[in-house]
């Protein structure tokens, strides 16, 4: 395959993978506003128009507790039955639309339960519409397999409950587990007695790292909690003091020689203050560097993009050619919380011959 650059029609047919995606960040302006009318709750605005140019401008604030702040809205009409069986297959379905073959979705159910339902009825529920979001985009020809990620809320003390669903439902849907919400000031090591369990039932987990903290939070997710993924890692460049010579530092070098993949976000990181620009996202010199980074949305509605929009900003403002794309979907294939054999079928019979044919 040659490395040449790649317009936007090729970039959108393009068999795409991502790993770092919020269910309650990428519901469809027009969905919250049908839903939030039926229970009664107040929008910013009911245009479905205003309402994403709402979410983007209120996201772009430069910091993460103020972007994840705007869940308020999405997280309202997600408390019934209703409102999660319709997200979770529209979430599917878009997913389709955008190209994606494989994908993890994380979301908390511990911020879904104010609709009276519980912790098991709750991702009962959203596997239930996962389920018929992958039935229909298979029946329309554009089939994609998504996987479950569990989260427990980092500040809050129901993470080993959520660990203790990932476990009960990993044989239905739920393929791993994460810790989310404020990464400052509430370390992943504060909830090691939830990892620990997740490993004795073997159960991976990917942990929020190195995003709103530095260095010892990818550290203790890694080193003491036992992480199998980071998710964000942008600042593992802090232990790589000059990218361009590529000089490692230990922890730098553990992550880059063991293969733990970076589930990187460059718009996100931009909104959340993490980076300052798509040219200089730090993705670019880590995969140079042979990183295993992957590209991700982290929130669709939120950050107001696709992985087609992500892939299409690395093209166009960062250099990347096909072969960079290829390459950080296959990255992503490979550290997906997939048994090796069906990691491995879908590189080889989706991901290389699509990319192929793309040429």
């Amino acid at each position: 395959m040659t490395a040449t650059r790649v317009d936007a029609d090729v970039i959108r047919r393009l068999p795409k993978a991502v790993l770092h995606d919020h269910l309650d960040g990428g519901l469809r302006p027009a969905t919250v506003v049908e839903l939030a009318d039926a229970v009664g709750h107040t929008l910013p605005t009911t245009d479905p128009g205003g309402l994403a140019d709402w979410y983007y401008e209120a996201a772009n604030s430069g910091d993460l507790v103020r972007y994840i702040a705007t869940f308020e809205h999405t997280l309202a009409v997600m408390q019934n039955r209703e409102g999660l069986l319709r997200t979770a297959e529209e979430y599917v379905l878009d997913l389709a639309a955008d190209g994606v073959v494989y994908g993890e979705v994380r979301y908390a159910p511990e911020l879904m339960l104010n609709g009276g339902l519980t912790l098991a009825e709750v991702v009962e529920t959203v596997q239930e519409g996962l389920a018929s979001g992958m039935a229909k985009a298979a029946a329309a020809g554009t089939p994609v397999r998504v996987g479950t990620l569990l989260c427990g809320m980092r500040m809050f003390d129901r993470v080993r409950e959520a660990a203790d669903l990932a476990v009960a439902f990993r044989d239905a849907g739920v393929v791993g587990f994460d810790i989310a919400g404020a990464e400052d000031g509430f370390p992943p090591a504060d909830h090691l007695a939830a990892f620990e369990h997740l490993r004795r039932e073997n159960v991976p987990f990917t942990i929020h790292a190195g995003e709103a903290h530095g260095l010892p939070s990818i550290h203790q997710a890694l080193q003491v909690c036992g992480a199998q993924r980071i998710g964000h890692g942008v600042r593992i460049t802090d232990d790589i003091p000059d990218l361009a010579v590529g000089k490692l530092g230990r922890l730098a070098g553990w992550v880059r020689d063991r293969r733990i993949a970076l589930e990187m976000c460059p718009t996100s990181n931009l909104q959340t203050g993490a980076a300052t620009s798509i040219a200089e996202h730090p993705i670019t010199a880590l995969k140079d560097l042979g990183f295993r980074v992957t590209l991700n949305t982290d929130n669709r509605l939120v950050s107001g993009t696709t992985m087609t929009r992500e892939m299409s900003l690395m093209v166009e403002q960062a250099g990347w050619t096909m072969e960079d794309l290829r390459t950080v979907t296959v990255n992503a294939l490979k550290s997906a919380f997939l048994p090796f054999d069906e990691r491995n079928a879908l590189i080889r019979d989706v991901v290389l011959p699509g990319y192929e044919a793309s040429v």
